[in-house]
């Protein structure tokens, strides 16, 4: 079994350094049509990247997953072409009305905006032809289990990054407030706004907090386990994050993943050559909102309601502030310049910067007023670390073996990969025995080991000349570096030949497999005649159209989510959380507030699920002046 890891590229640089710390694969979105507007690349520049990676047998995904109206869909469809004839390996896809349109023998994935989240989905779109599923961040491992049980496609699932605290493809917030549709690459990101909380009486219980921005994700502890459950494909969230985050966490989850395989004989990893990192990866020195491991084993805390930025690494806890320095209690080096920061006495993250270091005594550029002894400390800009990852971080390398041999007219160097791919070069010359057979012997091997700046390694040279020949070192390195190229030639050709495919459209058209529901609404995210069309022929009556073609947000769920505030506050209306220090929630309606904007909270107890609707006017008006005649 392949083992895959994928790593996000926001453009060639960071997508090439992706593969460089250990990427198997990476999703990268073109100009148009990608769920990350701010994260588009030119087709010059995605075909860059395919040529690179195709070297390591790594795959280059292309992400066409956003929705798409009518008069997209055929400019959709020739985008989709040319990355197909640049090298893509697969397309990540939302929108079910492109398996309506003659698209190219391209690899199909169902994009978590599909709401992959049941045996029934999994095995639908699996039906429907396509070859990998990225399953919903909500899924535990048991449920992971069940459909691995249940269908034969590939699987995949999100093992770190920032979280959507709505089932992706389920949330219309932005939509509603700024008309910038998630579903169609530029979400606006409300679920890391301040909310005011408030039950239907008009008493205000949270005021200006991040009620719905949660940690990030991280399976690190949970990896082992998720590849039990069946998961090949492990993705890597982060096409808006820093070159530093993609080597940093990429490298981390390459080291884990190999250290699992050691003692796994089944597993492989899904490309070649090995890394070798000239740094320590640590998730919590690039940017992280601290971490859950969501909903992989149990309902757990996960918001982080404080703030929504960059927590960074805890380093210790202030032991003494005078007047103007700062001295703490760490087992972490500081360096000036570092960013600190820590949570003040009204519970906002307040931050400074170290100017001068004494061993852990500092002096910050400004004295915080409200840090006392005993507060915890966190950093989240490490200069130290920064200066490291703009340097040298890595080598990956794929081991050959080398044999010369004699030919009738001069020489023939035979060059084999760890994939068991050959390649070999062929020399006319003069073979001359040398008069030093043992200098001679060292300069063919020193000259042939010579790899330079390849992706190759030497581990074996096989010298099978009869005689101990003098070879100027000329000949040695134009013969190394026409095999090496030949290898090269070899390694490309062959993963192009092994490239998946996907089903033809006419057999896809023929394809009639029943969908397990009969009729869908707008949380099928229909807004084109052609995904109307997909779904009808399986058997669906779609019963309205989605909201970024109807803008109709009465009475639907802006939000739909597995995450839950009364849980979160410890006042589950099931006592499933019961804390130490719950906040007093009644058992009546709750409403969020931001800025004019008030939403429903509907509680789901028997499904643990919560969701957020619009507020009728009324209901606006009622708290309102209830709210006024409470001050």
């Amino acid at each position: 079994m392949k083992l895959e890891l994928l790593s996000p590229a926001k453009n060639y640089e960071q997508g090439r350094e992706a593969i460089n710390h250990g990427a198997d694969a990476v999703y990268i979105g073109p100009a148009q049509f990608g769920a990350r507007v701010a994260a588009g690349n030119s087709i010059s520049d995605i075909e860059q990247l395919t040529q690179y990676a195709h070297q390591y047998h790594a795959k280059v995904f292309a992400t066409i997953n956003t929705l798409l109206f009518d008069h997209e869909l055929d400019s959709a469809v020739q985008l989709i072409h040319q990355l197909y004839n640049v090298g893509v390996d697969a397309l990540i896809m939302q929108d079910l009305g492109l398996l309506e349109c003659d698209l190219p023998p391209i690899e199909l994935h169902a994009s978590t905006q599909t709401h992959n989240a049941s045996v029934e989905r999994v095995r639908f779109m699996e039906q429907v032809g396509f070859s990998r599923v990225i399953l919903a961040r909500e899924t535990s491992l048991q449920q992971m289990q069940v459909i691995r049980q249940n269908t034969s496609v590939d699987l995949e699932a999100f093992v770190q990054g920032a979280l959507c605290v709505s089932y992706s493809g389920q949330c219309y917030m932005s939509q509603y407030l700024n008309d910038r549709s998630g579903n169609r690459g530029c979400c606006g990101q409300p679920c890391r706004s301040k909310y005011d909380l408030y039950d239907e009486d008009g008493h205000l219980l949270r005021r200006g907090e991040h009620l719905l921005s949660l940690k990030d994700f991280s399976a690190a502890q949970q990896l082992e386990q998720m590849v039990d459950a069946g998961i090949t494909s492990f993705k890597i969230e982060g096409r808006l994050k820093d070159m530093d985050y993609v080597k940093n966490v990429t490298a981390y989850y390459r080291q884990l993943l190999d250290n699992l395989m050691e003692h796994k004989n089944h597993c492989h990893p899904a490309s070649s050559g090995r890394c070798q990192f000239f740094f320590t990866p640590d998730l919590e020195k690039t940017f992280n909102r601290g971490f859950t491991s969501y909903f992989l084993q149990e309902r757990q805390p996960m918001a982080t309601m404080s703030t929504q930025k960059s927590l960074g690494k805890k380093i210790g806890t202030v032991s003494n502030i005078n007047k103007n320095n700062i001295t703490i209690k760490s087992h972490e080096t500081l360096t000036a310049g570092d960013g600190l920061c820590f949570f003040n006495t009204k519970g906002e993250l307040e931050g400074f910067f170290v100017n001068h270091v004494h061993g852990l005594t500092f002096q910050p550029n400004r004295m915080p007023e409200s840090l006392t002894v005993g507060t915890p400390l966190w950093r989240n800009n490490d200069q130290a670390f920064e200066k490291q990852m703009q340097g040298k971080t890595c080598s990956r390398k794929i081991d050959v073996n080398l044999s010369l041999c004699e030919t009738d007219s001069g020489l023939k160097l035979s060059i084999t990969d760890a994939n068991g791919i050959e390649a070999w070069a062929t020399c006319e010359c003069a073979k001359e025995l040398a008069q030093n057979p043992e200098r001679a012997t060292d300069q063919i091997l020193k000259q042939l080991n010579k790899m330079g700046d390849t992706i190759f390694q030497v581990v074996n040279i096989n010298n099978q000349c009869a005689q101990p020949y003098f070879l100027p070192a000329a000949t040695l390195n134009e013969l190394r570096r026409q095999a090496v190229a030949n290898l090269m030639e070899q390694r490309l050709a062959y993963h192009m030949a092994h490239r998946g495919h996907c089903i033809p459209l006419d057999e896809r058209q023929s394809n009639t497999t029943p969908y397990f529901a009969s009729e869908l609404d707008y949380r099928a995210n229909v807004i084109n005649t052609k995904c109307k069309d997909f779904y009808q022929r399986h058997g669906v009556a779609i019963t309205e159209y989605g909201l970024e073609h109807t803008h109709d947000y009465n009475n639907k769920a802006l939000m739909t989510t597995k995450y839950c505030l009364r849980y979160e506050l410890g006042a589950c209306l099931m006592g499933k959380n019961k804390t130490n220090n719950p906040t007093p929630l009644p058992q009546s309606q709750l409403y969020l507030r931001n800025n004019k904007n008030w939403f429903e909270l509907h509680f789901d107890c028997k499904n643990c699920m919560m969701q957020i609707k619009l507020s009728s006017k009324s209901t606006l008006t009622n708290i309102s002046e209830n709210k006024h005649n409470s001050r």
